[in-house]
């Protein structure tokens, strides 16, 4: 597991600074002001600005063509943190999100959420995917993971952290604090 995680240490030190290190948190755009409408700074905001107003969250494919069997999910609203979200809305995205994931990548999925100095794009949005094997010895959970039922019960954080969350054994594993998630999830 630890050459596992030092492994991916390694990989990110390999991404451009540009894409690894990109600081969201002055972004204009979650805030939906009409002043900034007209030039969406993140293309996940004019992506979400194109979706029908009454659907609280959609699927797409992720455009990247390293990540070939990537989707992301995103609300609608111009939300930048987790943290944003009601309690409901909360349970609803990450129960989709799940489903989602199932459909695709059956009981291997892994859903992961950077943390805000590792996204490129300021509008939420997580990374839907295959679990790399290895993450977890015989799905055993690593100090730090936060073993759940139902994806309601996932714990809303900072996300100035990120976080990976996949199923084992009928259950939940939620990894508090990886920063760059995503790279746990198969292109």
């Amino acid at each position: 597991m630890m050459r596992f995680r030092l492994l991916c240490a390694l990989l990110l030190c390999l991404i451009p600074l540009s894409l690894s290190r990109a600081d969201v948190t002055g972004c204009l755009c979650a805030t939906g002001s009409a002043e900034f409408q007209a030039e969406w700074t993140c293309s996940l905001c004019r992506e979400a600005e194109s979706m029908p107003a009454d659907q609280p969250f959609f699927f797409v494919k992720d455009i990247d063509q390293q990540k070939p069997n990537r989707w992301l999910i995103l609300p609608r609203g111009h939300v930048r943190e987790l943290r944003q979200m009601t309690p409901e809305q909360h349970a609803a995205y990450w129960t989709a999100a799940v489903a989602k994931a199932t459909e695709l990548f059956g009981d291997k999925w892994g859903l992961a959420v950077n943390g805000l100095a590792n996204r490129s794009q300021c509008h939420l949005h997580m990374h839907i995917g295959k679990l790399r094997d290895g993450v977890e010895a015989d799905g055993v959970a690593i100090a730090g993971t936060v073993v759940v039922d139902t994806p309601a019960q996932i714990p809303v954080e900072d996300d100035q952290y990120g976080l990976v969350v996949h199923k084992v054994n009928g259950k939940i594993h939620v990894h508090m604090h990886e920063e760059a998630g995503e790279l746990l999830l198969e292109p």
